[in-house]
């Protein structure tokens, strides 16, 4: 009897929410589309400008692969979503998303581990030195980033298919349901209760994984800058590369909190039974989850404009009438025979 009504108080909650779910729908269609044009930018300037293989680019590349794929299976299932349906295509469809979501958080770390280890060697005078371990580390890396989310979901759809668990969520094509495809409910089975409990606890254990990563890569970073900044010739050849990295290391990591935050926050309150704040954060969460690809083409846009601008400003005395001082034009020669030596390379922020 108190299963019924827990069940009936449930169903009453849905229907009620109803309103929020069609405009959760619509506002994941637009970012979805708006993520799919940012990352598809990405793609497509690192592939007309033949910079895929590029070691600066390369990373970028895989996070806009990600963040494409995941639009795309978010854009497919605000189709999909009708009210008051057990769909098992968008089970599927939402565990599919989720491995392309969690790849997002590996290939995060990736790009900001390989950003600083191209930074460090560009510091180092030595890019064109990277040893066969570090590439075969590389590669290993960039596979895992792909294949460990594969291995954490397969569970749940092999389990989620064969218990029918898709039968305990009517909504379970939206972005609402990232942290599990499966709704908690009084009259789920064990084995849905189950992995409803192992898909959160991938996903929460992943995020808080991949956040520590990001501050250990900060840090090292941060140490590097202090490093830089006792060495006035680190200073001379590569004030450029140390100002678009040190705006790097802050946006990034920021578009990646702010579009995880929400996330987490709205799978805690599912988890706790919470109902303050639930809609605020089901209006919050398709804003900001679906959006990391336009975000991520916004920052890198910025940084190549900001590259040029220093450029630009770099080479300025030359046009004035304001003789030079002999330090001054060696350190400009050797700043113009670095860029010369290094530019056809990569075509990156650095």
């Amino acid at each position: 009897m108190d299963a019924a009504v827990d069940s009936d108080i449930v169903w009453r909650n849905i229907t009620a929410s109803l309103g929020v779910y069609s405009n959760v729908k619509w506002i994941q269609v637009v970012t979805s589309m708006l993520s799919i044009v940012g990352s598809g930018s990405i793609i497509g300037y690192a592939v007309f400008q033949s910079a895929v293989t590029s070691p600066e680019v390369r990373p970028l590349f895989y996070l806009s692969v990600s963040d494409l794929l995941v639009a795309f299976c978010w854009l497919l299932g605000a189709v999909l979503y009708r009210p008051h349906t057990h769909s098992l295509p968008c089970f599927n469809l939402q565990a599919v998303g989720q491995v392309f979501y969690l790849s997002t958080y590996l290939y995060t770390i990736n790009y900001m581990w390989q950003t600083f280890s191209n930074f460090r060697r560009r510091i180092s005078n030595d890019l064109n030195q990277i040893s066969d371990k570090e590439c075969c580390i590389g590669r290993v890396a960039t596979v895992l980033c792909s294949v460990v989310p594969v291995l954490l979901i397969c569970p749940v759809l092999y389990y989620g298919n064969t218990k029918e668990c898709y039968m305990n969520n009517s909504y379970s094509c939206l972005v609402l349901n990232i942290g599990s495809q499966i709704t908690m409910d009084p009259d789920a089975s064990d084995s849905c209760a189950a992995i409803h409990t192992y898909s959160t606890a991938v996903f929460m254990t992943t995020f808080c994984l991949s956040t520590a990563g990001i501050l250990v890569i900060l840090g090292y970073t941060c140490q590097l800058f202090r490093t830089i900044q006792k060495d006035s010739r680190s200073l001379q050849g590569h004030w450029a590369a140390i100002t678009v990295t040190r705006y790097s290391f802050l946006l990034f990591p920021s578009i990646f909190l702010f579009c995880c935050l929400p996330v987490v926050a709205l799978t805690f309150v599912d988890m706790k039974e919470v109902t303050d704040g639930y809609q605020v954060l089901c209006y919050i969460q398709p804003f900001t989850a679906v959006s990391q690809g336009f975000l991520n083409s916004l920052a890198y846009g910025w940084t190549q404009q900001m590259i040029r601008f220093l450029k630009r400003n770099r080479y300025r005395d030359v046009d004035t009438q304001t003789p030079l001082l002999r330090s001054q034009k060696n350190v400009y020669a050797a700043m113009q025979t670095s860029n010369t030596c290094v530019g056809p390379r990569s075509i990156s922020a650095f």
